[in-house]
């Protein structure tokens, strides 16, 4: 048995304290479409688009511990916006908050079909990804998981997906 899933309810990420991060992801989550849910000292939860973004200083014994992507955890998460306008929007904005972009927003064909993406960091070094990949991506016309398609990758990294 299994079942399909309706996308990600919600996502609680960990910042450094004192790093502005509350303040730049409830920005952030507002220009996404979303609303505040709950506001706190040390938390911002905000709701829309059929998830949650819940973020929460760290504890002050751990406040200190920068986030590395190549440990064990969580290395990035992406929204999926509905155009490449929306993600060039997206990286405009990011860079208003003062995000370090890692990429700008550009094709990426390695990783879908018409796949477009910027990458950028929060406050406390998470990455943040937004991109747009038009019609069925892998499921659809030249999609590896489209009819006649050549089926799972053997490798993903930078330069993207392969056998």
């Amino acid at each position: 048995m299994s079942i399909e899933i309706n996308g990600i309810a919600h996502i609680q990420l960990t910042v450094a304290r004192d790093s502005n991060a509350l303040e730049f992801w409830e920005q952030l989550c507002h220009f996404l479409g979303m609303k505040t849910l709950i506001k706190g000292e040390d938390v911002i939860y905000c709701i829309g688009g059929r998830t949650g973004v819940l973020v929460r200083e760290a504890t002050p014994e751990k406040a200190h511990h920068p986030h590395d992507q190549d440990t064990p955890g969580l290395h990035h998460f992406c929204f999926r916006a509905r155009s490449m306008t929306d993600v060039d929007a997206a990286a405009a904005f990011a860079t208003s908050l003062g995000a370090t972009i890692l990429r700008p927003a550009s094709a990426s064909d390695q990783f879908a079909p018409g796949y477009y993406s910027t990458l950028f960091t929060d406050p406390s070094g998470i990455r943040i990804e937004i991109n747009f990949v038009p019609g069925q991506g892998h499921f659809g016309g030249k999609g590896r998981l489209a009819e006649g398609g050549s089926g799972p990758a053997s490798r993903y990294d930078e330069n993207g997906l392969g056998q």
